[in-house]
Parts: C-alpha cells; structure tokens; sequence
C-alpha cells in the first residue's frame, strides 16, 4: 500500500509541519475533466505545476488520495499514482503514518517577496540621519498596553472608524501636545494618519482643491516633501533660510500661499526660528490668507533647556501642525496626528475619509492607553536620557578625531551638522573615501534642492545622525571615517 494510503480523514486538519490543503482538489479540477485516457498525466501535471508556482507551498499538507478521488470523481488508482509519482520526482514527500506533504525541493521555484525597506546593508558605520533607536522600542509596557486593549475595547470600536481616529486617542493626543508642545488643541480638529508624510499628503490635496498649485518649503529641507506634494498636483518651491529661519522677502516673492516648516528645530542645519521669526511667518500668513504647515519630527527632543513651543500655539487658524510617534517609538508603526485649522477641518477629514476610510483601530486603541497610563512620557524621558549621551559621544569623537570641526544644531534632535575643516576637502573626495571604508555618510548638499556638490576648495559639510547608534559604535565610526581620509 502506498504511504498516502495511510491518510484518514482527519488529514484534512492542518499538521504541525504545514499548512492544510484540503482544497487542493480545486487546482485539479480542469484535469480530472481530461479525457479518460489522458486523465492520469494531466492530473499529475497539474499538480506538478500547482507545486513549482508555488500555489501549494513546501510543507502543505496534502488530502488522502480517497478523499481527493473522491473530491475530484475519479479513480483512487489515478490519485495514487500521482501521488507515488511526484514523490519520486522530489515534489512531493511521504512517509508511513504521517501522510503527503509538499516537498522542500520545490523552494527554489517558489517567488519571494523582496524587501525594499530603506536600508544600509554591508555598511561598517552608519550616520544617516533620521531614524532613532528601534531596540528603545518598549516592548514590554507595549505587550501590557495590547493585552489590556484586546479585553476591553468594545466589539463597536473594531467597525469602521471615525476618519479622524478613535475620540479616545484624539482626547489623549490633544491633552499631550497641549501639555508638551503648547499647542491649541481641540479633539474635534485632530486627525490621526500613518505619519507625517499622510499628513503632507492629505494637505497637498485640500490645498489643490482650494486651487493653490504651490507650497514653498524650506532649503535645505526633507526630501520627500517634493515627491509627496507632486502626489497632491501641487509644485513645491525651494525658499532660502538665513540665521532666524525661513527667508521672509523670498517666500513673499514667490507667490505661494502655504509654506512647509520645522520651526521647533529645522530639519537638517538644526536652527529654531527665532521669536521674531516666527512672528514675521504668522504675519505673512495672515496677510496672504494661507497656510504654515508645521512639522514637529523631533520637537520632544531638546537637551539644553525646555522645548521650544509649537508654532501652532501662537495661530491655530493658520497653521497645520504634524506630528508622529517616527522618532519617539518606532516609524514602522506609521501612527501619527494632524492638527488642522477649522477653514481646513472638513475638507482634510474628507480627503482622510476617501483616502483610506481611517486608520487601524486597535493601533489608536493601544498608543491612547499607552498616552493615558503615562508609558509614553515615560519613553520620552528614557529616549532623551539616550540621545543625550549619544550626542555628546559624537561631539567629542569629532573634536579628537577632526580637530577644528564646527559642529552646530546640537541643542536638539537626532543629528548634528559638522563642517569638517579644509584639509579634509575637496568634499566628493571625502565622501568617496569613507564609502570604500563602509562608512554611510550624508553631506548637507543632499539636503538642498539645487543639489550642488563640493566642487574645488570647498569644504565637508556633513549630516550626521546618532541616535540609533550605541556610543561604542559612534566612537569606532568616527575613527573610520578619519582612518579613511588620513594620509
């Protein structure tokens, strides 16, 4: 008797090794419909084929060969054979007892999904800006906040949501940024999206219906920001920054009615605008009845004194103010907030709305109760504790390592600017010498619209991020870096 013959009928529940296929009689339908003496070849093709595409996967386990013929209507005889056969070609596996199952040798023609999460594999150091550490990542308190979640959230929450997020986050949110970043924060005007950039999004499209066709942003500024407005049918228009912040006589120039910032701590160079400045903006948007859409990406994060405020505090009709959990928790929750205008609520509400229909339920659920039981201030203090240290660990490599460095925007944030001195120039040189070394590296020229390399005598002006890198591994990455470029 063939192995399959050991099959019963509780082969139909899923085995400890793989996946049930029980069903598998309907990738053979079409070939037990073959004519009487074509059946048994183009049953066992079929099967073959269903194995190299990888509809039945390795370690499937497959039904008895009665209880398939019976499924399929023929001769138990063709099923078995098939199955004797395809075992012997290595597609299939079977022992006595233990029933057939899908065979590792069909692997190789099973297609894998391929990961194109932004990485810097092969890389020795690391010091591109803008992810924080992911082992600070809470994973206990995270684990107690979802088991508390799961046994108390009513069955009504898990329908569709509201578009702008569950009232109950939305109450959190709103006392924590009112508490934390000084804004004016009311439930009814805050929506909850995947992030920053859904909330770049979601404004590029209100804006487009509003007819506004361009958005200044700041340069150097965040890259994406070009990308996600063009999504939106809306041209973004690179604006100067002087030692205060945006440049006001450019942005007036320039037409546009909505401007994107980082006031709190401009993305990359690390300023804070100034309270003049900061005045100065909300008056132009006064002026021209548009918009300031505030970033805040690292405003929890300042180690000199108490953070800087949010802009929004200071006019809440005329700025969007955005934030997310990216920095303080992890990016790959894609959970973040958007404090919109009340002239923008609704339109933004309905761009969420048809977007996609709210976000995840049971996601808002766990970051309100994470809010409400104090477990994400407690994270805070411990990430700022982190970065802190990690800050200064890079500081004072560079100051041994690239003696006569200047390094600026070092009262907040995840990343520094250090502008090395000349010897170490020209900066494409530099730049091509710590990448053969394993070192990834950013200068600040890929930060600006017009992209401009070093060129000549110039010098080396580097973004430099730290916070997910461990103190050790900050000292051995500078140390490369000024192995690479000696001599």
């Amino acid at each position: 008797m063939s192995p399959s013959e050991t099959n019963s009928a509780s082969d139909r529940q899923p085995g400890p090794d793989g996946p049930d296929a029980s069903m598998a009689w309907e990738l053979l339908l079409p070939a037990a419909s073959a004519p009487a003496r074509a059946r048994g070849r183009s049953l066992q093709a079929a099967l073959r084929d269903a194995v190299r595409s990888g509809r039945l996967a390795p370690d499937t386990r497959l039904p008895s060969s009665r209880d398939l013929s019976a499924d399929l209507g023929v001769s138990r005889g063709l099923i078995t054979e098939a199955y004797e056969q395809l075992t012997a070609e290595g597609y299939l596996r079977s022992g006595r007892g233990s029933g057939t199952w899908v065979g590792g040798a069909a692997r190789a023609a099973r297609p894998r999904a391929r990961d194109l999460a932004p990485r810097s594999p092969g890389t020795r150091a690391d010091f591109v800006a803008g992810t924080p550490d992911l082992s600070l990542f809470p994973r206990s308190a995270w684990a107690t906040a979802q088991r508390g979640v799961l046994t108390e959230l009513p069955h009504h929450d898990l329908g569709y949501p509201d578009p702008r997020g569950l009232p109950q986050l939305r109450t959190a949110l709103a006392g924590l940024l009112a508490r934390r970043r000084g804004v004016v924060a009311d439930p009814e005007r805050i929506v909850v999206v995947s992030g920053v950039a859904q909330a770049t999004a979601l404004l590029g499209s209100v804006l487009h219906a509003r007819g506004m066709r361009t958005v200044g942003v700041e340069d150097p500024g965040s890259p994406h920001h070009d990308a996600l407005y063009a999504s939106a049918g809306v041209t973004t228009v690179p604006l100067p920054l002087d030692d205060e912040g945006l440049a006001l006589g450019p942005l007036r120039r320039s037409g546009a009615r909505a401007v994107m910032t980082t006031p709190a701590h401009q993305f990359p160079t690390g300023i804070a605008y100034s309270a003049r400045r900061r005045t100065e903006l909300l008056d132009w948007a006064r002026s021209v009845d548009g918009f300031v859409m505030e970033d805040d990406y690292d405003g929890d994060f300042r180690y000199d004194r108490a953070p800087v405020g949010a802009l929004q505090g200071l006019d809440p009709e005329h700025v969007a103010y955005a934030g997310s959990v990216s920095k303080s928790l992890a990016p790959g929750l894609r959970l973040g907030w958007l404090l919109v205008p009340e002239a923008l609520a609704d339109e933004v509400v309905e761009s969420k709305r048809t977007m996609d229909l709210g976000h995840p339920t049971l996601d808002q659920a766990l970051f309100a109760r994470f809010v409400e039981r104090g477990d994400y201030d407690r994270q805070l203090r411990r990430c700022q504790r982190a970065y802190r240290e990690r800050r200064d660990t890079l500081v004072a490599a560079l100051e041994q390592h690239f003696p006569g460095s200047e390094v600026s925007g070092i009262a907040a944030g995840l990343h520094v600017i250090a502008e090395l001195p000349r010897q170490y120039g020209p900066q494409q040189r530099f730049l091509e010498r710590v990448a053969a070394a394993g070192v990834a590296v950013r200068p600040l020229t890929d930060y600006t619209h017009a992209r401009v390399g070093d060129q000549g005598t110039e010098g080396v002006r580097l973004v430099l991020g730290y916070a997910h890198l461990a103190p050790t591994r900050i000292r051995a990455g500078v140390r490369l870096m000024a192995a690479a470029v000696s001599g």
